[in-house]
């Protein structure tokens, strides 16, 4: 008998040795056969700014707000070191599952007949996370137990705990630790508070009863325990402690950051697949110019909108874009509408192509003398603003007072045509309500938006040649073809600059044009300095007037005091090309010091010359009428009686006309090509 026990003991070791084999087979299948839940998580579209700053996040569809966590490296590491202390101190060690933690949960659970404390890993419960499993039935632990056997088989320590960073609740419709921060702080998970690590280790697993917003008392008592195990194990110092348990806890989640919400939108329906857009804003800037522009419209009445643009001309950044006041309907605003984007009149603010487009053709200069007085295009009369005219103006004053009847002239001789074309050379892409361009065009007749016209004048600024906007960080530099030449661009913002500022604002400092479209439906303001170009519309989305706007008034204001937000002073406009001619009227050569329309003679025969009365002249007032003879000239003639007119449509010599008042009065008339005659005299 005794003979067989070395036996039976080799036999016992054998058949142990074979069922450890066994289950340690059965175990290694049961693993290897497990199928994983996803952990590819659907995460929401982030716009981030140039420095990497939030501007909006997105919710994924099931309304939840969990962004795509950072990088280990970027989460603050002591609440890293907190989280697995309180949470499971041998993460680093175990396999998935904690035998002596487990084991330690169902001794107390016995002793005091309720769970004391939990068994789980952080591994466990990443595993419960990713497939939304229950906690409390036997089921439902077990199946933990094997998908994070699974989990740590096939994923590295460092993706199971940034699992946990993505899945994680945090309360409300929060899930993960860059919603939890930005949510409950204001602010990314780098630098972290040690009151505010431990709040964050302690709300997920309780995230609803522990909300600081509404159970203050709950989530201050939850704190707490963190941070008493915490100074137990050293890891805080009893002054840190203290601290971190005086602190204030949030009151309110607060909102996710809404800048740049129509670029989000816009970027997002371009490139639906993307889970990130950087872009070119700057955070800090976007904010500055949103709050600017929703005061503006706030002063300026109800249902006005407005809209802001701030460039680089430089490099072509954008680097603000508001494309409403508030994004949604409040105040009747439609603040839905990208105005940046929206098709609407110019007004005047294209007369400034015109001009450099005519500087480059030789048909004027900045100090040729240009005739503001009736005329006709067929059947078409352009008239001013106001209604008045100037006589003779220099180009420069034509366009500082942005006259209308000067601009349609260069126009009729350029060809609208070519006008449309260096528009779309620029970089724009004008809209025609119908047909064949007109003449019109100069004065809005013509449909674009906030951003065109943005770059049109970066390229103005420039020198005639600039790159095309863009708003995204990986766009590809692109330049504009010349459209004017940098002597043109330079002679334009030297006229822009001598412009009267709004009261208070510096003058000479930026080269700006305002306009405003017909029936005060659209107040434009758009201006550069030696580096950045601004551009402002206001008015109403729908289209319907705005009684009283106008671009001088409404919008240039609000041009200058961006400025002032984007920058302490304005940077200088550059020193002319060598190239530039700098004369005065009567220095230029003969050809430039008045403007003819082409085919004009250089000289003014054959055009009307007033033969009575003569120059100088003092007359009797008498019945109220004035006689006034003519030769030359092609009829209709208008009659102006210092600088109104008087008399339209007439084909005769001799006519006439009511009296001006008394005292010195200048008489013109003008033919229907343009050419006039004036004389001054004095009635008694």
């Amino acid at each position: 008998m005794r003979a067989r026990w070395p036996f039976a003991l080799a036999l016992l070791l054998f058949s142990a040795a074979a069922l450890r084999d066994t289950a340690e087979r059965w175990l290694d299948r049961w693993i290897a056969t497990t199928e994983l839940p996803l952990v590819l998580a659907e995460t929401g579209v982030e716009i981030r700014d140039r420095n990497g700053v939030l501007l909006r996040a997105y919710p994924v569809a099931d309304g939840l707000m969990r962004l795509a966590p950072p990088p280990l490296g970027d989460v603050d590491a002591h609440y890293l070191e907190m989280l697995l202390a309180y949470e499971d101190k041998r993460f680093r060690s175990h396999h998935g599952v904690d035998l002596m933690a487990m084991g330690r949960a169902v001794a107390q659970a016995l002793w005091h007949r309720r769970a004391v404390s939990g068994g789980s890993t952080l591994t466990m419960q990443v595993a419960r996370l990713l497939e939304d499993g229950s906690t409390g039935r036997w089921s439902g632990k077990l199946r933990q137990v094997r998908v994070a056997l699974t989990l740590e088989r096939r994923l590295s320590k460092d993706r199971i705990l940034n699992l946990y960073l993505t899945h994680a609740p945090f309360g409300g419709n929060l899930e993960g630790i860059r919603a939890a921060t930005v949510a409950w702080f204001g602010k990314e998970p780098a630098r972290l508070t040690p009151a505010q690590a431990a709040l964050l280790v302690a709300l997920p697993q309780s995230p609803e009863s522990r909300r600081p917003d509404r159970h203050p008392e709950a989530a201050r008592a939850a704190r707490a325990r963190v941070l008493a195990r915490m100074q137990d194990r050293g890891a805080l110092t009893a002054e840190a402690a203290a601290t971190a348990i005086r602190a204030p806890l949030p009151v309110a989640m607060q909102p996710f950051p809404m800048l740049a919400p129509h670029l989000g939108d816009a970027l997002r329906a371009a490139d639906p697949m993307a889970p990130r857009h950087d872009v070119t804003l700057d955070a800090g800037l976007q904010a500055r110019m949103a709050a600017l522009v929703t005061e503006a419209a706030r002063k300026a009445g109800p249902r006005v909108s407005a809209a802001l643009v701030v460039a680089d001309h430089q490099t072509g950044e954008i680097l603000a874009s508001i494309g409403s006041p508030g994004y949604g309907g409040a105040e009747r605003r439609q603040g839905f509408v990208d105005m940046t984007r929206a098709l609407r009149s110019p007004g005047s603010t294209l007369k400034p192509l015109v001009y450099g487009l005519a500087f480059d053709q030789g048909l004027v200069h900045p100090e040729t003398l240009i005739q503001d007085g009736p005329v006709m295009f067929g059947r078409y009369a352009p008239h001013n603003f106001d209604g008045r005219f100037r006589g003779d103006v220099t180009v420069r004053a034509a366009l500082q007072m942005s006259l209308n009847i000067p601009v349609v002239k260069l126009t009729n001789d350029l060809g609208p045509a070519r006008v449309m074309g260096a528009l779309r050379r620029a970089g724009t892409a004008p809209r025609l309500p119908g047909g064949a361009p007109g003449l019109a065009i100069a004065l809005g007749g013509i449909g674009t938006s906030l951003h065109d016209l943005v770059q049109l004048y970066t390229v103005i600024a420039e020198g005639g040649q600039g790159p095309v906007l863009r708003d995204r960080q990986e766009a590809a530099f692109a330049e504009t073809p010349r459209v004017i030449s940098p002597a043109a661009a330079w002679h334009l913002g030297d006229i822009l600059r001598g412009l009267a500022p709004p009261p208070g604002a510096p003058a000479q400092a930026l080269a700006y044009k305002t306009g405003t479209s017909y029936g005060h439906r659209d107040a434009w303001a758009i201006g550069f300095d030696g580096r950045h170009v601004i551009g402002v519309w206001m008015g109403r989305a729908d289209g319907t007037p705005v009684p009283g706007a106008f671009g001088g008034d409404l919008a240039a204001p609000v041009l200058f005091e961006a400025f002032g937000r984007l920058k302490p002073a304005f940077d200088p406009l550059p020193p002319p090309p060598p190239e530039t001619l700098i004369l005065g009227t009567s220095d230029l050569p003969l050809p430039l010091r008045r403007y003819r329309p082409r085919g004009a003679a250089l000289s003014a025969s054959g055009g009307p010359a007033l033969t009575f009365p003569p120059d100088g002249a003092r007359l009797a007032a008498g019945d109220g009428r004035l006689t006034l003879k003519l030769n030359g000239g092609a009829a209709p003639f208008t009659v102006l009686a210092n600088g109104a007119p008087v008399q339209t449509g007439l084909f005769a010599r001799e006519f006439d006309i009511p009296a001006p008042g008394r005292g010195f009065s200048t008489l013109v008339v003008v033919d229907r090509a343009g050419r006039s005659d004036r004389v001054t005299v004095q009635l008694d």
